[in-house]
């Protein structure tokens, strides 16, 4: 049986939050708990002097279920489909390093 997980493709998350309230909202989480987290790294001022970069980082915590009861009825865990960016996508884990390789940048597969 194939093993299930997240791809994460940090260079296009906004920062927006969707996948935490989704999750939370999902899996009736209160407050201060995460079953993903969107992690914020910067701002660090650019080489240039005049721009800032920074980066945000979703990651599962260990209350992910990768909402067992939504994909047990053929629908993706809520962070995935409520991702604004498009920045997380749900697979077996086979086909998740297949679109990783694709894509020829960093991601990050969860399997909980």
């Amino acid at each position: 049986m194939p093993q299930y997980g997240l791809m994460i493709d940090n260079q296009y998350c906004t920062g927006c939050h969707s996948c935490e309230v989704a999750c939370k909202n999902e899996l009736k989480l209160p407050l201060g708990q995460w079953g993903i987290k969107v992690l914020e790294l910067g701002p660090w001022k650019l080489p240039d002097g005049k721009h800032w970069e920074f980066r945000y980082i979703p990651a599962l915590t260990s209350l992910c279920t990768l909402c067992e009861d939504r994909v047990a009825q053929g629908e993706a865990p809520s962070c995935a489909q409520h991702c604004l960016a498009d920045a997380i996508e749900y697979d077996s884990v086979d086909e998740l390093a297949k679109k990783m390789a694709d894509k020829g940048r960093m991601c990050s597969i969860f399997v909980p």
